[in-house]
């Protein structure tokens, strides 16, 4: 089912609560807005926040001849979603579920959702690396089009952890696209004025010591937090803002490496 798919880009972490699901919705969604066809896959299957943020909660999927079909997010259907959060009947229930199940999950998601033709799958993962990355990587680490982004936020507990996905991505052969700094700074929505409540320079140290290209920095910025459950692009909404710039600036790259064909 990945066949068609000319980019497989991995959002990874090592550490919770960095921001992933935000830092992979609004990159769909800046895909999208950017002409791009995008497939949206949510492997967090303990905790699958995908469809809130983008205001799909009450929709459902279904099963068609070729597959799984994802639920659209515009008429146009340029942005496909799959989550197990369509599979729950409330967003309070829980998936109590041992590995085996688990892998049996992620490898249908991988297998039989009928993307049709993509630019771009986005995945976001769970953190750490557990039995959803491993067998998120051995069913892509043969498609060569496969690359990671890794998210984390300044502190460092967090850059401790973050350097493990990255050992955990070399040693399974997942290419690294760069890293992004999340919740670098709060942004003031008055003034503009960006102040490092945690530490700063984080992950532009981490990408130097680790020699992955720094993607840039994202702050805490309350408009875009308010993005969360309507579905809306900040590229659209919030055009002049930090978020923005970086968002377009990361999907420029993306761009060029599917022009390249790496």
């Amino acid at each position: 089912m990945l066949e068609n798919v000319k980019s497989v880009i991995l959002v990874l972490s090592g550490k919770g609560g960095v921001g992933k699901s935000t830092v992979s919705t609004q990159l769909a969604l800046t895909l999208k807005e950017r002409g791009f066809k995008v497939g949206l896959l949510d492997v967090d299957l303990c905790g699958p926040s995908v469809p809130h943020i983008l205001n799909l909660e009450n929709e459902n999927i279904h099963q068609g001849t070729d597959g799984w079909v994802p639920v659209y997010l515009d008429k146009e259907q340029r942005l496909g979603v799959m989550s197990i959060g369509f599979l729950l009947k409330s967003r309070n229930d829980a998936v109590v579920w041992r590995g085996p199940k688990k892998t049996a999950m992620i490898k249908q998601f991988l297998e039989d959702v009928y993307w049709q033709d993509l630019d771009f799958l986005v995945i976001d993962t769970p953190p750490g690396t557990s039995d959803e990355h491993i067998t998120v990587m051995e069913n892509l680490r043969q498609i060569p089009q496969c690359s990671a982004i890794i998210v984390t936020t300044p502190q460092e507990v967090a850059i401790e952890d973050v350097r493990k996905e990255i050992t955990f991505c070399r040693k399974t052969g997942i290419s690294i696209l760069g890293i992004i700094e999340n919740m670098s700074g709060y942004q003031c929505p008055t003034c503009n004025e960006c102040t490092n409540i945690f530490s700063s320079g984080g992950g532009k140290s981490l990408a130097e010591i680790s020699k992955l290209q720094f993607l840039g920095c994202l702050p805490i910025d309350a408009r875009v937090g308010k993005l969360a459950g309507q579905g809306l692009a900040a590229v659209k909404e919030l055009p002049d803002s930090t978020t923005s710039k970086v968002l377009n600036d990361l999907v420029t790259v993306l761009a060029e490496s599917i022009q390249n064909g790496s």
